[in-house]
C-alpha cells in the first residue's frame, strides 16, 4: 500500500487550488518548477517523495496566509476520493480555523498534521 501525504504550499508553475499527484522528483520539478524563497511546501514534498511516498500538492498563493486558498483543498480532501491519507502537512500555517478544519480528515484516515515549530505556536496562541 503506496503511502499518501498531502501537502500545501508555494511555486513557480502550476493551478492554484488544484490536486496534482506526484511520485517523482521529475514530476515535481516539471509541474511546479522552484520553491519561492521563504516557501517550504514544495522542500516538504522532496523529502517526502525520498522517503517513497505518493504527494497530492496543492498550489496555494501565499503559504499561511489566503485561507481560502487552504479550505477549498481542504474540501477536496473531505470528499474522500483520497485513500489511505497519512499525513497533511501545512507549512506557514498557524491559523486555528485552517487546523480545526483538518480534524475530521485527520480522523477519518488516522493521520497526522505536519507543520512548523513557528506555526505551532502561533496556533497555541490562537487558540
Amino acid at each position: 500500500m503506496l503511502r499518501k501525504i498531502a501537502l500545501f504550499g508555494m511555486s513557480e508553475k502550476g493551478r492554484l487550488n488544484h490536486p496534482y499527484i506526484c511520485h517523482t522528483l521529475i514530476e515535481l520539478c516539471d509541474t511546479f518548477g522552484n520553491p519561492p524563497e521563504e516557501s517550504f511546501g514544495l522542500i516538504f514534498a522532496i523529502q517526502a517523495i525520498m522517503y517513497e511516498r505518493e504527494v497530492i500538492f496543492f498550489r496555494v498563493q501565499e503559504e499561511g496566509y489566503i485561507e481560502e486558498d487552504y479550505l477549498k483543498g481542504i474540501e477536496y480532501l473531505k470528499e474522500g476520493k483520497v485513500k489511505n491519507l497519512d499525513a497533511i502537512c501545512i507549512p506557514g500555517v498557524g491559523s486555528a480555523n485552517i487546523i480545526d478544519s483538518l480534524d475530521p480528515i485527520c480522523k477519518k484516515h488516522s493521520s497526522i498534521i505536519i507543520t512548523t515549530e513557528k506555526d505551532l505556536f502561533d496556533y497555541l496562541i490562537e487558540k
